[in-house]
């Protein structure tokens, strides 16, 4: 196999993305041998990006038993992520995912289980881990270098959405459509970012979800949460798509220092002697902290996007090269992002493991009172 032959199953805006990608030749060991939508007008735009000799398929069960594809790229709805991926292990193809893994991670963890089963690939289109600045932030946070953590602040409100985004589709916005608002549409890339680089996962909860509070939706559009870690370690984070303008704000305090990543730049405020080691040892009264240098971090490489993505997936279904990030890393950024909602449902602290059958049980519980009833 000299070309691994995708099948683009979801030619919604996402889809046509990733068909403009293949057109202009960036992936350059893949190529677009079928394509699937249940919405006709989505296959005749797609075509006119591809090309009309390019097979098409209404149900993407047809498309993977048509033998003309070696994986499947989905683009489609959230809800039907998983439900698909698990359609591509048992069909022995490779799978790629567009983000989010899923809804809820009852339904993710059982297609983590069913790609365990399997030996093909599975990979997510989570492709902000290659973006220098955050590439440079795991390197610093993983070495050591900040000491111990202490601290984490996030502010992810670079998505300003108008109420005309919303308008645009009746599924949008809506518990029957998407399973949420700004964490599971905007936000899921920025959750992956998050446990990616603190590298552990919080223990506690307490969150608050605003449902509406800045446009005409059912699901939340303005969110902020309260966050322990298993070290003591705390967390302050916010999302909304009413902030204008927004930022896009990490902020990482350990015993040596504080790291910050914002308006694309990473600065480290790096201690000359460690807080707690200053803390035991200053003997001198009054007030005095510990000095510190203002290092700007010098960020290397290009953000290459989708593309770096789909010919690192190319590159291992063809010489076995390791993932850049395995699909199965799905479910980490989405168990914030089911904390944080259920704790704002249930107005309680939540306690992590996350009770996914409870979460699944709210979550049906608002579907079912949905604007907007599941049919595509």
């Amino acid at each position: 196999m000299d070309k691994v032959r995708f099948g683009i199953i979801g030619t919604g805006g996402m889809g046509r993305s990733h068909l403009r990608n293949f057109a202009a030749g960036k992936i350059t060991e893949g190529e677009v041998t079928a394509i699937c939508d249940i919405n006709p007008s989505h296959l005749d735009m797609a075509s006119e990006i591809i090309g009309a000799d390019v097979p098409q398929f209404a149900k993407a069960e047809d498309l993977m038993e048509s033998g003309l594809v070696d994986a499947v790229l989905i683009a489609t709805q959230h809800y039907f992520h998983p439900e698909i991926a698990i359609q591509g292990f048992r069909h022995g193809l490779h799978v790629m995912s567009e983000k989010p893994a899923g809804v809820y991670t009852r339904q993710v963890r059982e297609m983590n289980e069913e790609s365990a089963k399997s030996d093909v690939k599975f990979g997510i289109m989570f492709q902000h881990r290659s973006e220098p600045i955050y590439k440079k932030m795991k390197e610093i946070a993983s070495s050591g270098e900040l000491g111990e953590l202490k601290r984490v602040n996030l502010i992810f409100t670079d998505w300003y959405r108008p109420q005309a985004y919303y308008d645009g589709g009746a599924w949008r916005a809506t518990w029957g459509g998407e399973g949420g608002g700004v964490l599971i549409n905007q936000c899921p890339h920025s959750l992956d970012l998050w446990q990616w680089i603190v590298g552990m996962m919080p223990t506690r909860v307490r969150a608050f979800c605003h449902p509406g509070k800045w446009h005409s939706i059912e699901v939340e559009d303005d969110v902020s949460a309260y966050l322990e870690y298993p070290n003591g370690a705390t967390c302050l984070f916010t999302t909304c798509t009413a902030d204008a303008p927004g930022i896009n704000r990490i902020e990482l305090t350990g015993n040596n220092g504080r790291l910050l990543a914002e308006n694309g730049k990473l600065t480290f405020y790096r201690l000359k002697t460690s807080e707690r080691e200053f803390n035991e040892e200053n003997k001198l009264p009054g007030i005095h902290q510990p000095e510190h240098e203002v290092v700007e971090i010098p960020l290397e490489g290009e953000f290459l996007w989708h593309s770096f993505i789909l010919n690192n997936f190319c590159a291992s279904i063809l010489r076995d090269e390791p993932l850049y990030i395995p699909g199965t890393e799905g479910i980490k950024g989405l168990t914030l992002s089911n904390a944080i909602m259920l704790s704002s449902w249930l107005d309680k602290t939540v306690e992590l493991p996350l009770d996914e059958d409870l979460f699944y049980d709210e979550l049906m519980k608002r579907a079912k009172t949905s604007r907007f009833n599941g049919e595509f």
